[in-house]
């Protein structure tokens, strides 16, 4: 993010949780938070990249709180929220952003691995809406920002669990909207294109990296700042009547 990255004066002071913010999408979401001035607060399994984050963002805004917590298991994940609410005081805004998109082939997929790979991609999204609601209605209202994918949409190759996944965090998206509507919370989906990160660059050579772009309407690499900037835009006030949609940042790939 730079200095001509919008500011939305909502933001400030706004207690915010993010699933698997310590590296990746995640870090750039919890980074573009804190230069909101929110009080920020994320779970991850990475403790060296998620503690050296918390170090780099207390120069520029409130540091943020990093909770080690493995989001496949349920009970702990909620408690893990519970706590989390509990200590910034509340909860304005969830972001589901935790997931994985290791390449699996359809016939190598057994029942436990389908299992692991609901539970890592989707099933959280689930039980960490579910915790923050109580404390969103006693706020008055609230935003659950869920990270879909445009995997499915483009049908890529030896993702089949995943794209499962991703397609569904649209249905929740938007049944949530409408259970949760009457309570002022605002639920939405954000599917970003391939974004730029490490995780990402080890999958692609340079030679399919450029194929990847050339598909794309626009020229470039998507950064995680990108995708942060939709989240911010969406959780602030100015999104007021913005809810049980889908919203693309993929530079037009087709």
């Amino acid at each position: 993010m730079n200095e001509n990255n919008a500011i939305y004066p909502s933001l400030r002071n706004r207690r915010v949780i993010v699933s698997g913010g310590g590296s990746g999408i995640g870090a750039g979401i919890v980074e573009g938070f804190v230069r909101q001035g929110a009080a920020v607060a994320f779970v991850d399994v990475q403790d060296e990249a998620s503690e050296a984050l918390c170090e780099r963002l207390e120069e520029i805004g409130p540091k943020p709180i990093y909770r080690n917590c493995d989001i496949k298991d349920a009970d702990r994940f909620g408690a893990c929220i519970s706590e989390l609410i509990e200590q910034l005081g509340g909860c304005d805004v969830l972001v589901n952003n935790a997931g994985n998109d290791d390449r699996h082939q359809a016939l190598d997929v057994t029942p436990d691995y389908w299992d692991e790979r609901m539970a890592v991609n989707l099933k959280h999204m689930f039980f960490a809406a579910k915790a923050v609601v109580p404390a969103m209605r006693e706020a008055g209202g609230g935003s659950i920002l869920n990270l879909g994918s445009i995997s499915w949409h483009l049908g890529l190759k030896d993702l089949v669990v995943y794209q499962t996944a991703k397609a569904a965090i649209e249905g929740l998206t938007r049944g949530l909207a409408r259970e949760l509507g009457g309570d002022s919370i605002r639920v939405n989906a954000i599917l970003p294109g391939n974004v730029k990160t490490p995780r990402q660059d080890k999958w692609y050579t340079p030679e399919a990296e450029a194929e990847l772009v050339e598909a794309q309407c626009l020229e470039g690499r998507i950064k995680p700042a990108d995708i942060a900037a939709m989240v911010l835009f969406l959780a602030s006030d100015d999104a007021r009547f913005c809810t049980a949609h889908n919203y693309w940042v993929d530079a037009g790939w087709r």
